[in-house]
């Protein structure tokens, strides 16, 4: 287990060699693919979201694929489609860029439903459907999906369902100056090595997997858990009247399970074989935040989800 921790300690090492300053972004990155979650990153353009993504892949020994997401995109572009071959006087099935381990879906927002409705099956079933067959994909899978939150012209808005697919949702900030500064120097040396050596296998990912599995939760931190999401509901039961008035919908039980595994992943990456309450706090906001519905009310006093989602934390307490 030991090695595994130096193993992850050298992919944060080989990734800064080209990403700098978004230990943040990477940390999350990694707790995708360790528990099989999607991840959505959401920030304004060149904040290295897409490089980032990519240089995930270079480290790891899977195959990537990067799938531009534009209005006119349909969903054979996506999954592949049937081609009628003369030579034999049959069709044949050509695979689509969906089948990889590892998918950067940049600008999601911007394909119409259709597509939506494909992905969508990809994330949830691990498998697509061409023509009458169903094909699985491999293991491991991840979708990273990036959506601009400015350029809104031209965009059609994730479905809820989609949406709590993802298991979090990352608000991908600006650099520090000092951050901008070493980025500017790097990224404008023209002879800059921009190559990282390879750190993980597919088994050793897999590996990895088994023993964030195998780390241990208590069961007040479930009940936690569960009294954090159900808050998201219903906040008036823990007297929370306000929020109450601003929420339509709350997160659904998939936000448990993707809390449960996140937690465990944050308390393996901090070399422990359980979780404590921080963990969850820790991964309370982006896997919630994404989740809450929240109402016109809302917008108009500036009431963010973030901030609903820390009056919760604030208000429940674990119960030993």
């Amino acid at each position: 287990m030991k090695s595994d921790f130096k193993k992850i300690d050298k992919i944060f090492s080989e990734i800064r060699k080209i990403v700098i300053g978004q230990d943040y972004m990477i940390d999350r990155l990694l707790i995708g693919l360790f528990t099989q979650g999607h991840i959505l990153l959401e920030g304004v353009p060149g904040l290295a979201k897409t490089l980032t993504v990519k240089t995930l892949s270079d480290v790891l020994k899977l195959d990537f694929n990067r799938i531009q997401f534009t209005p006119d995109l349909l969903p054979s572009d996506l999954i592949g489609t049937m081609i009628f071959n003369q030579k034999n006087s049959k069709f044949e099935v050509k695979k689509g860029p969906i089948f990889s381990n590892i998918i950067l879906a940049d600008e999601i927002n911007r394909s119409p439903a259709k597509v939506q409705s494909a992905l969508l099956e990809s994330m949830q079933e691990r498998q697509v459907t061409i023509g009458d067959v169903s094909y699985n994909l491999d293991n491991p899978f991840l979708v990273l999906a990036t959506q601009n939150p400015i350029d809104q012209e031209g965009t059609y808005p994730l479905p809820e369902a989609q949406r709590d697919r993802f298991m979090m949702k990352i608000n991908v900030n600006y650099p520090t100056k000092e951050d901008e500064l070493e980025i500017m120097k790097r990224m404008s040396n023209l002879n800059f090595n921009h190559k990282v050596n390879r750190i993980l296998t597919k088994k050793d990912i897999l590996t990895i997997r088994s023993h964030i599995n195998k780390v241990s939760i208590s069961d007040s931190l479930e009940k936690y858990i569960i009294s954090v999401v159900n808050a998201t509901r219903n906040p008036e039961i823990i007297g929370l009247k306000n929020e109450s008035d601003y929420i339509n919908y709350g997160a659904s039980p998939r936000a448990s399970i993707n809390m449960n595994l996140a937690s465990k992943a944050i308390a393996f990456f901090n070399q422990r074989d359980y979780v404590l309450p921080d963990d969850i706090k820790n991964i309370a906001v982006d896997v919630l935040n994404h989740r809450i519905i929240l109402n016109y009310e809302a917008e108009a006093d500036g009431i963010t989800t973030t901030q609903i989602i820390n009056s919760i934390l604030e208000k429940i307490e674990i119960n030993s």
